[in-house]
């Protein structure tokens, strides 16, 4: 199935979290609630819709998975919670702000680490990707093998453009909830609030930050562009979602259902993939159309000031040598 431009930005995805029994009229054997942050326009959206049905089909009925997008189980924080205690057993999760509860999941996330997609698929799909999904599952969580696409991260602003690092300074930006992203803007002298997806259009509506960074898909799916003047082309950070289960939830899954399920999980991710990579190819056209002002920037310049302002070593420090050894024989020397 190839999904169109059209489908993405009009939307036309919607009731996902209504059960489609189809042809399976029996009750399911498991009903489990799959839950995500991102609207229903998005190709993480589309592709679990269709997921969810090859699963029900291959199954025959016997897994049903619920999807409930854009918040609807409520903020990250509230729905990781939710999936620790059992009452979610599915949701995807950047691996920065699953940091909160396994630090060495925002190791992906570590600034200008990622020169290109190649790099990331290469470590993500490799060694680097093994060992976060190794430390995710000592929290009794499973993540799936295949980590799905947000992309490369954006800076986004109501006042002014971002062209060097000295103009983070004194800026007020909206980050995640994730120790990660505090620091690095931090280390950029800006002023970082830690704000959960649900609230950012209001408080960039509002004026409570000036801009906000996220992928170029996300800015045109939750329509930050409405709020928002600039966008600067900073690639600051690639951002990826774990496909997570409660582990409880997933061993009461006989292993023939197992990998069913997470065929069907890892092939959506990587059809989610090549979505996001052809609607970021064409939505810098499409946003500066709806009148968003772009500028490209020098990723060297930023990534020095990181190095002299120690936030590599400060986090090599926190990451462990393991796990920073790990990163480096995938990305190259950073500290």
């Amino acid at each position: 199935m190839q999904i169109s431009r059209r489908q993405i930005l009009a939307g036309a995805a919607s009731g996902l979290a209504l059960p489609a029994l189809g042809a399976f009229a029996q009750k399911a054997e498991f009903t489990y609630k799959y839950a995500n942050n991102l609207p229903v326009t998005h190709p993480m959206n589309l592709r679990a819709k269709e997921m969810a049905d090859a699963i029900r089909a291959e199954t025959k009925g016997r897994v049903d998975i619920q999807i409930y997008p854009n918040n609807q189980l409520g903020s990250d924080s509230d729905m990781l919670s939710q999936l620790r205690s059992g009452g979610i057993e599915f949701f995807t999760l950047s691996g920065l702000i699953l940091g909160q509860l396994v630090p060495a999941s925002q190791i992906s996330g570590v600034g200008f680490a990622f020169p290109d997609y190649a790099t990331v698929w290469k470590a993500m799909d490799g060694e680097l990707g093994a060992w976060i999904r190794a430390q995710i599952l000592k929290k009794d969580l499973v993540a799936m093998d295949k980590i799905w696409d947000n992309g490369f991260r954006q800076t986004t602003s109501s006042s002014r453009p971002i062209n060097t690092p000295e103009d983070f300074k004194g800026f007020k930006i909206r980050v995640p909830v994730s120790p990660l992203w505090t620091s690095m803007f931090k280390a950029f002298d800006a002023a970082p609030a830690s704000i959960n997806f649900a609230e950012v259009y209001s408080s960039l509506q509002t004026k409570v930050v000036e801009g906000e960074e996220n992928p170029l898909a996300i800015i045109s799916t939750a329509k930050l562009y409405e709020v928002q003047k600039y966008c600067s082309l900073t690639n600051h950070m690639w951002d990826g979602f774990w496909f997570l289960a409660n582990k409880k939830a997933w061993d009461k899954l006989p292993p023939d259902l197992q990998a069913i399920v997470a065929k069907h999980i890892n092939a959506a991710g990587m059809k989610e993939r090549a979505d996001v990579a052809e609607l970021n190819a064409s939505l810098q056209k499409d946003l500066a159309s709806k009148g968003m002002v772009f500028n490209a920037t020098n990723a060297t310049l930023f990534r020095d000031h990181l190095r002299k302002a120690n936030f590599y070593s400060d986090w090599k420090a926190k990451f462990g040598d393991e796990g920073w050894a790990v990163l480096e024989r995938s990305v190259g020397k950073l500290s």
